[in-house]
């Protein structure tokens, strides 16, 4: 009898400790679902890596294929065709792997760019893909607006879809300084017609100094519906012809994120890292490939 009641005892502990590990998946799928949806760095549309690939949007000389994607504007300053392709296992879980390409190409009608970006698994997946367009007013003002495509999708349960716009200017100060405004959203873009869902709005003020050749520094504020402010700083330091590296921090959540990269030729290769202070790294690769000239 006492070894049936240990036995019984024992059945009962293992079916709460099942149920709470339950509860504790749960609440953290919860957790990142509303991280994803309310906090300007967790969502695919500003993800953790965002601002380690568009760090050089507000330079002349560090701008490459994924910098229009935090500043349409910054298309126009884009002197050779290019394509980068990026990979994040954010917070080192499978299933919240970010993917993203940038496709920049310039033309004597101005420049277009091409962005798409996937994340997700199985069970819920979200995606974006926007035509951008952009090109110069003049030698101080650059343009640049982009139209696109974002859905998700959860099996079994619900998926939607909205097109929506962004727009943005930089305006060159001097040949160093550089200052510029981005909208994304300013519309709306409803997710679904039988409810209210729908994409934030977010506005963005950028600074960019060319402190020289080798050494770059910017800052942004952003402010998206319904959220506080968030100040994102970064530099880049190029301490070789080859080699250099990126770091910056997010106040929004307090965490920051850092990179190194090589070039060689055409080709450059970075390899990041991003910090939550909550949900730890999220680490990325990064692989740029310029079809004309030196990769910089």
């Amino acid at each position: 009898m006492v070894f049936l009641h240990i036995l019984h005892n024992l059945a009962i502990v293992l079916k709460i400790t099942v149920l709470r590990n339950k509860l504790q998946a749960l609440l953290l799928w919860a957790f990142l679902c509303i991280s994803n949806s309310n906090v300007y760095s967790q969502s695919l549309r500003y993800s953790l890596s965002m601002p380690y690939l568009s760090l050089g949007a507000y330079s002349t000389k560090q701008v490459d294929p994924f910098s229009f994607t935090n500043n349409q504007a910054a298309l126009a300053q884009v002197k050779t065709a290019g394509v980068g392709v990026y990979g994040e296992r954010r917070f080192l879980l499978a299933e919240n792997s970010v993917y993203g390409v940038a496709l920049a190409m310039p033309t004597k009608m101005g420049n277009f760019g091409l962005q798409a970006n996937y994340g997700g698994f199985s069970n819920f997946s979200e995606n974006k893909i926007g035509l951008a367009y952009a090109r110069s007013l003049g030698s101080k003002v650059d343009l640049g607006v982009q139209f696109n495509y974002y859905g998700y999708r959860i099996p079994g349960y619900n998926s939607a879809s909205t097109v929506n716009f962004e727009i943005g200017t930089i305006i060159h100060l001097t040949d160093q300084l550089n200052a510029g405004i981005h909208v994304y959203n300013p519309v709306g873009g409803k997710l679904d017609k039988y409810t209210d869902e729908k994409l934030a709005s977010a506005y963005k003020f950028g600074l960019g100094y060319d402190v020289s050749d080798h050494f770059y520094a910017s800052a942004e504020m952003v402010k998206e519906e319904d959220k506080s402010i968030n100040v994102i700083g970064g530099v880049q330091y190029q301490f070789a012809k080859q080699f250099f590296a990126r770091a910056g921090f997010m106040s929004e959540t307090g965490g920051g994120f850092a990179g190194a990269g090589v070039a060689w030729k055409n080709l450059r290769l970075d390899v990041s890292a991003s910090y939550h202070p909550q949900l730890g790294f999220s680490p990325g690769l990064l692989l740029i490939v310029n079809f004309k000239g030196a990769a910089k």
